[in-house]
Order: structure tokens, then C-alpha cells, then sequence
């Protein structure tokens, strides 16, 4: 994307042909779950007899494990510190806040200024609508994905009308309904449908930049409209019926959104002047023209890589009932190693492009000062305690899964490989460097899971595997979680 034209347009001159699938040394193996340090100690140290073992938790273990933790000076100097400050504070690791430079070999020249979401948990399209000096409306699009993931969601319960109410999956889908966040498929499916508009034609209102009443009074309403649509199957009534109740219910929702955020425009006009001073005027705009004509970027012609180590590599994924727009694009992944995602980040960063990128956000990181570094916060010196679960361990035990999306826009190489990435966040310009944060490359392999790229950057082999008959993951599983 770009300011008033395709991004595109400017990056021909740089741009290279994609990396081909035998030089990135890509297996169809996951990575193995082997036995980690701390599991193996057990194993190695276990000596459980009947007469020392029990279910309950004795008074004697208490007493040694005080009696333990009294008995290192240390401990004693770590409970003092720590019990009457906020822990993150106190075991900040200095010298990780010195390294952590905003200072990169590679760096895209395109670089927008940095956006604040608010109170909201629309990162994913503040990611892919930030432009060099130019912003494009989040609220727009929020207020179409809100519609339509309302339907999404009421046209899932008529589907599932004859599975048990009590059943994990729907007990998992009316959890939220319609959360803010998304993932890049919603964004297509979003411009493709209805187009886009400059932020100054339909600007921020206090509920999208504070959407937890909206989300909550549509939320109720979806719920009660669930439990209607199924008793209206109970009672006999064919699918057509439900969907003619469900024009009404989404009547409804309709009026709460566009009271909550006002209504999009349908048409409208557009003056500004453009970089070189020259006053531009158009007049009887509609979104899907200005997104065509002025934007010139073809969301259809990208594919989402995740990094999923539980999984086959080289394989398609897509998860049930994920999505926001019926007979839209469905959620597809192409799954790759992390080292094959960070190279062709590198790649796309060198011709001058940026990626979108989803990660868990809140692990290893201080937001005030804008880093993500594994080693940011110390526990082991305050806690002598290690984290040892691997990235496929913490995605089956739930301990993470993707929270967020930003923006890669530069990285640093020392003998061509990265030390740490420059991120363009959407949480205001007071943070890090102008709102732009700096990210180690280990928390790159432990924290990240989703880049986007356009086809013609990726190896023809990669957008081959969109051909594949998507592997099925269920409703709840991590993949399909939303960035917010």
C-alpha cells in the first residue's frame, strides 16, 4: 500500500525475485518435541517412595520448603524488594535496555508514523492501514467487520442449530462473538466486499476507540438471538424461516453499531494536497473505487506463513468456523519453519517493503520503553526459576498463542543474520522510538507466528501449497486465535 498510490509502484525498482524452497532448506518435518532440561532432572533425580509421597500437601513440606527459601540470603534480599514494587520493575535488566538499539542495517525508507488503537483491539487493521503519512480508516473497516462477524456468528448457530448446547464447540463460539481482533484473511475479505476510505472521511469515534460497551451490548444481544434461533428450530422451523428471523436480529445489530460509530459513507468526496504541495479534489468517491483506484493494492494476491511447530511444515491449514464474511476468503496458513519466516522478512525488508506480523505480544517485553526481549525481565536472578516449555509445548499447554500484530520495518544483520527487527506498533508515539519498538531475533523464534507476503515475494512452492486441500483444525485451538 502507499500514500495516494500502490505502494507497489515504488518498491518495482528494488524489487527481487522470490527465494526458491531448496535454498531456504525448508523440511516437511515439524520440530520435535523432545524431553526438556527440567522434565529430564525429574526423571533423572525421582526417587518416590510410598512412605516419603502424598496427595496432600503435608505441613512438613511447607516447613522445608520455608525453611529452604529462608535459608538463601538471597531470596530474603529478592522478597523484600520484590513484594512491595511491581516485579517487572525491579528485575529489569539494564543491560538488555542498553543493547536493544534502534539502530538497523536494513531499514524500508517507507515508514509510517506511528498510530495509537486505544481502548480497542483493532492492531491487526491499524497493521494494514497505516501508510507513510497517510492513514486510512480503521473505523470504516471495524464497523463492517463488526456487522459481519455478527452474521458470521448468528448464520454458524443456525448451522450448528442441532448441536448440543453444552457442547465445547458451541460453548466456545459464544464466548465472543464479535471481539475486535482479526486476522489478515478478515482484512481481503473486508476490502474486497466493501472497499476502504481516508481516516479523515470517517474518523475516530469515542466507541471505536473504546469498544468494551459495544462489544458487550452486541455481544448480549447475539447470545439472546442464539438462544432464539434455536428454539425456533425446536420448534419445528426450517432453515429459511431462521435465516428470515436473522434479517431482523441483524437489523438490530445494525442500529447498535451505527449509533455506537456513526454510518460509514457510501460515497463521498476527497481534497488534500499531496507530497509535492500540488491540491488534488474528487469528487463522488465510493469506498470500493477510492480502494481500487487510489490504493492499488491487490490484498487478493497474499498469503498468511505461520509458524506452527506442532504441525507438518509445507502443509495448508484453516481452523473451523473462523472467518467474518460468509462466502468471503476463508483463514488459510501455509506452515514453515521460523528460520525459512525470518528469512524471507528479510527479504521483503530488503526491497523495501514492509510485513505484517502477528505475535503474543505480552511475553518478554517492556512497552514503556518499546522492547521485546526475551531477556528484558529477569526472573531467574529474582525467582531462581527457568521457563523451559518449547514453542510447540507452549502452544498445547496454553501458554501462548498470537495476541497481536504490528509491522516489520527494518532488521539488523551481522554477518548476515539478524540480531533484532524494528517493529511499527499501533500504541501512540510515546513508546520506544516514536511509537516504534525494537525486538531481539530470539524473541522473533519463540514469540512470533504469522508473517504476511505478497505471492510474487514468496517461492513459488509456498503459494503452491494454497492449492492443498486445507488440514481442518478445531474451533479453539491457538491458530485461530484473533490479534487485538
Amino acid at each position: 500500500m502507499g500514500q495516494h498510490n500502490s505502494r507497489s509502484i515504488n518498491y518495482n525498482k528494488r524489487r527481487r525475485s522470490p527465494t526458491k524452497v531448496k535454498d531456504l532448506k525448508i523440511s516437511e518435518k515439524n520440530e520435535k518435541n523432545n524431553t526438556n532440561v527440567g522434565v529430564q532432572y525429574l526423571i533423572d533425580s525421582c526417587e518416590c517412595h510410598d512412605d516419603d509421597s502424598s496427595a496432600t500437601l503435608k505441613t512438613e513440606y511447607l516447613d522445608k520448603f520455608s525453611d529452604n527459601l529462608n535459608t538463601d540470603p538471597k531470596n530474603r534480599l529478592a522478597l523484600n524488594a520484590i513484594s512491595g514494587e511491581d516485579m517487572t520493575k525491579i528485575l529489569l535488566n539494564r543491560e538488555t535496555t542498553i543493547n536493544d538499539i534502534h539502530v538497523y542495517s536494513e531499514q524500508i525508507e517507507l515508514e509510517g508514523k506511528a498510530t495509537n488503537q486505544k481502548s480497542s483491539g483493532r492492531c491487526w487493521l491499524f497493521a494494514a492501514t497505516n501508510l507513510e503519512d497517510f492513514e486510512l480508516s480503521q473505523p470504516f473497516l471495524f464497523f463492517y467487520d463488526k456487522l459481519e462477524k455478527a452474521n458470521w456468528f448468528l448464520e454458524s448457530m443456525i448451522e450448528l442449530a442441532n448441536e448440543d448446547i453444552d457442547s465445547r464447540l458451541i460453548q466456545y463460539l459464544i464466548q465472543a462473538p464479535v471481539n475486535d481482533g482479526g486476522q489478515w484473511d478478515m482484512v481481503i475479505n473486508l476490502l474486497e466486499k466493501y472497499g476502504v476510505v481516508p481516516k479523515s472521511v470517517f474518523p475516530e469515534s469515542y466507541n471505536s476507540s473504546n469498544s468494551g460497551n459495544l462489544n458487550w451490548l452486541v455481544t448480549t444481544k447475539l447470545r439472546e438471538f442464539a438462544f432464539q434461533l434455536r428454539e425456533l428450530h425446536i420448534s419445528g422451523k426450517d432453515q429459511h424461516a431462521l435465516r428470515h428471523a436473522k434479517i431482523n436480529m441483524m437489523e438490530e445489530i445494525y442500529r447498535i453499531i451505527a449509533i455506537s460509530l456513526g454510518e460509514p459513507p457510501k460515497q463521498f468526496d476527497w481534497t488534500f494536497r499531496d507530497v509535492n504541495g500540488k491540491y488534488h479534489n474528487y469528487k463522488g468517491l465510493t469506498p470500493k473505487k477510492f480502494y481500487q483506484n487510489f490504493i492499488g493494492y491487490n490484498a487478493t494476491e497474499t498469503l498468511s506463513l505461520v509458524n506452527d511447530p506442532r504441525n507438518p511444515y509445507l502443509r495448508l491449514y484453516t481452523v473451523q468456523y473462523l472467518g467474518n464474511i460468509q462466502g468471503g476468503f476463508p483463514i488459510r496458513y501455509v506452515n514453515i519453519p521460523i528460520d525459512v519466516m525470518k528469512q524471507l522478512s528479510i527479504n521483503t525488508l530488503r526491497s523495501g517493503k514492509p510485513v505484517w506480523f502477528g505475535s503474543d505480544v505480552g511475553k518478554g517485553a517492556n512497552s514503556n520503553l518499546g522492547i521485546l526481549d526475551n531477556n528484558i525481565i529477569n526472573y531467574e536472578l529474582g525467582f531462581n526459576v527457568k521457563f523451559e516449555l518449547t514453542k510447540a509445548q507452549r502452544l498445547q499447554y496454553g501458554q501462548s498463542l498470537m495476541t497481536h500484530a504490528m509491522v516489520l520495518t527494518g532488521v539488523h544483520l551481522e554477518n548476515d543474520k539478524p540480531i533484532r527487527w524494528r517493529v511499527e506498533n499501533s500504541w501512540g508515539d510515546s513508546r520506544g522510538d516514536k511509537g516504534y519498538f525494537v525486538m531481539s531475533d530470539d524473541w522473533f523464534s519463540d514469540w512470533v507466528y504469522q508473517i504476511v507476503l505478497e505471492n510474487n515475494d514468496t517461492p513459488e512452492e509456498l503459494v503452491d501449497v494454497l492449492n492443498q486441500k486445507p488440514i481442518e483444525l478445531p474451533a479453539w485451538d491457538p491458530m485461530g486465535s484473533l490479534a487485538i
